[in-house]
């Protein structure tokens, strides 16, 4: 009881010392395993209030996390420029570590994205969570898929875009018999369907819309604040109230982040099942593909190098076999040699018969990376293991006992499926790495 007194009041000590600014905070346990993730407005308040010597944490907290403060160790933070970058980064780290005291965010629900459909001759604009992979531009991830909705009916009114689903082709000439729907009576649309504007013009809306979603959106705000002011001034409440509350909604706009970097790659997962039918053929083997690990190295500056394993059953990512290894045995930048140490570390268990193996190993690389799998198996003494790697830029893959790489169409579901697994696996070591740079909070080490 007297060492739980002194840990808790070290810890209340450090939070005097933690930013007063938005950002992550990390309960972390025995052996700076983490045990919970939340994210703060103001981070030497939030985290304080778990600490403080008057608080009865079952009472105002509930039990778990009165059972979770109970073990904790030690606490820390990662600071974020804006309350966006909490939400989304909380989101990714919670789906990636996992905590065992997170219960919010650690199922497959992801964040919405605004879709333009550029490559249409008349481009619709849609919110979805499955984005086309070809032929569109995205804008998100969005923090709200509430305020997203609201946002697009008042884009749709100063723009007139369309929503709907139709397929509309220009060379259509039976589009001036179409009935436009109610969106174009009310002006807000511009009713491409039935011919009431042509391409280039239609086009030059989505151009002009594209441009304010990426701009401040100074000059539309302007004006929506001018109309505030003079219904105001009129004494029309109500109508200045409906621009106050567009102005907040615009304004939210930038409640996102980008594609590239807040990534979420089981958003763009296509369906699996005609993938592995295609992959036992490139195989050549008659037995189903059905258990896919793919291993990873990310080296921060050469130093704090990790090795990641992802692991994918049935064509979908199974996270709870996520394995992060910190490398120790190898000195400098080697990528064959860390390679190496990750496959026999992991791949002891199964030689114990503790786990199972995997029907495909995919190795992040070259055919060298692929060979320095090959031989840490041979000096295990593993029974035989398929490999293969997939290699970036040229997207080439090399299955083994092949010198010369396999190279697949951009389209092929075979393709599509090991790209995902590579990307998951490099992006489990890249991601989690590069936005706790300098903080040592792997947790999940193997």
């Amino acid at each position: 009881m007297v060492e739980r007194k002194e840990k808790t009041e070290q810890i209340r000590q450090k939070i005097k010392d933690f930013p007063t600014g938005p950002g992550l905070y990390f309960m972390k346990g025995p052996a700076d395993q983490v045990l919970y993730i939340g994210k703060a407005k103001n981070l030497r308040s939030r985290v304080g209030s778990y600490f403080q010597q008057s608080m009865d944490p079952i009472a105002t907290r509930g039990p778990k996390i009165a059972e979770m403060l109970n073990k904790v160790e030690n606490v820390d933070f990662l600071e974020t420029p804006n309350e966006v970058e909490a939400v989304l980064a909380e989101a990714r780290l919670i789906k990636d570590i996992r905590p065992p005291y997170n219960t919010d965010l650690v199922d497959d629900k992801t964040f919405p994205y605004l879709e333009i459909m550029t490559s249409d001759d008349f481009p619709g604009v849609y919110i979805t969570r499955k984005p086309h992979p070809h032929g569109s531009r995205l804008f998100g991830p969005f923090t709200s898929a509430k305020d997203l909705r609201d946002v697009l009916v008042i884009l749709q009114k100063i723009f007139r875009f369309r929503t709907c689903k139709l397929d509309i082709y220009e060379t259509d000439t039976k589009r001036r018999f179409f009935r436009p729907c109610l969106l174009y009576s009310i002006k807000q649309c511009a009713a491409p369907c039935a011919a009431r504007i042509d391409r280039d013009e239609y086009k030059k809306i989505i151009t002009d819309l594209i441009r304010f979603l990426r701009s401040k959106r100074s000059t539309v705000l302007r004006q929506l604040k001018k109309q505030m002011l003079e219904a105001s001034q009129a004494l029309q409440y109500e109508k200045a109230a409906m621009y106050r509350d567009r102005i907040r909604l615009i304004e939210r706009l930038d409640q996102r982040g980008t594609p590239d970097e807040n990534v979420q790659p089981e958003v763009f997962a296509g369906d699996p099942t005609e993938a592995l039918m295609q992959l036992r053929d490139a195989l050549g083997i008659n037995e189903p593909v059905r258990i896919i690990e793919g291993i990873d190295i990310a080296n921060i500056s050469g130093a704090e190098a990790v090795g990641s394993l992802v692991k994918f059953i049935d064509g979908k990512p199974f996270k709870s076999g996520y394995r992060r290894f910190k490398i120790n045995t190898v000195k400098g930048i080697d990528d064959y040699a860390m390679i190496a140490e990750v496959v026999k570390r992991r791949y002891k268990y199964a030689l114990r018969g503790e786990e199972l193996w995997p029907d495909l190993v995919l190795i992040d690389g070259g055919l060298g990376h692929l060979h320095a799998a090959e031989k840490a198996l041979r000096e295990l003494n593993a029974p035989s293991v398929r490999i293969a790697s997939i290699a970036k830029r040229e997207e080439e893959i090399f299955l083994q006992g092949n010198t010369s790489p396999l190279r697949l169409p951009a389209r092929s579901p075979v393709r599509k499926l090991l790209q995902y697994v590579r990307d998951e696996a490099h992006r489990f070591a890249q991601h989690y790495h590069h936005i706790l740079r300098g903080k040592k909070m792997l947790g999940k080490e193997s």
